[in-house]
């Protein structure tokens, strides 16, 4: 997978500055308000600044969180994962390895019956989904 860099502002061009808050200055949508939180379509969810494949429909499930939760990526080498202390707590942030894009942050052990018991939740605006057909 051939890695994507930008400048700032070639980011600024192409993304919207809501995008560009959340991609790129790793910022957070508000709960209960991005595109995708209820969505049922089936298709694949790319990352919306690079267009790298992130997420399966078949992996997304309802967590009650108020972002799209996944319990795992397309593809393990898909998304990078790192230590965030950002907010005084430690959690980890998940990025897109193609562009370094901020997708949300995975948790582990909360008790969802999913196969995997992560919990990848992601902003809606980080994402775009590809329908299937």
């Amino acid at each position: 997978m051939d890695k994507v860099v930008k400048s700032d502002d070639e980011w600024r061009v192409q993304l919207s500055p809501e995008e560009f808050r959340v991609l790129r200055r790793a910022g957070t949508e508000r709960a209960f308000t991005g595109e995708y939180v209820d969505t049922k379509t089936v298709g694949v969810y790319a990352c919306r600044a690079c267009g790298a494949e992130l997420f399966r429909s078949e992996t997304k499930f309802e967590s009650h969180c108020g972002w799209p939760s996944f319990f795992e990526p397309s593809q393990s080498e898909a998304v990078v994962l790192v230590e965030d202390n950002s907010l005084g707590v430690s959690r980890t942030e998940v990025r897109c390895a193609r562009c370094d894009s901020h997708l949300g942050h995975v948790f582990h052990g909360e008790g969802y019956p999913t196969p995997t018991d992560d919990r990848y939740c992601i902003n809606s605006v980080s994402l775009r989904l590809l329908p299937a057909g």
